[in-house]
């Protein structure tokens, strides 16, 4: 069985329908002020920030953080995983 994963929050899910039907508490228009969005990428064993290339164990871990490098400004939104 596949597993999904929300992009914004990590948030692992068995299928994307009950993945999308949620709110995410780390949506980047704010908590709860969207549904989750699927991370496209594959399951690893580390994920990397596609804005600054920092490393991390699971995306959740990765976004909780702020990140230097966003394109919105630093500190100005959350680490990304890279596909």
């Amino acid at each position: 069985m596949a597993n999904y994963y929300c992009k914004n929050c990590g948030t692992k899910y068995s299928s994307i329908s009950t993945m999308t039907i949620n709110k995410c508490a780390r949506h980047p228009n704010g908590t709860n002020k969207g549904s989750h969005e699927l991370y496209e990428g594959s399951e690893k064993s580390r994920y990397e920030c596609k804005y600054c290339g920092t490393k991390y164990n699971s995306i959740s871990s990765m976004t909780v953080n702020r990140c230097a490098r966003h394109p919105n400004g630093t500190n100005k939104g959350q680490h990304s995983p890279a596909l």
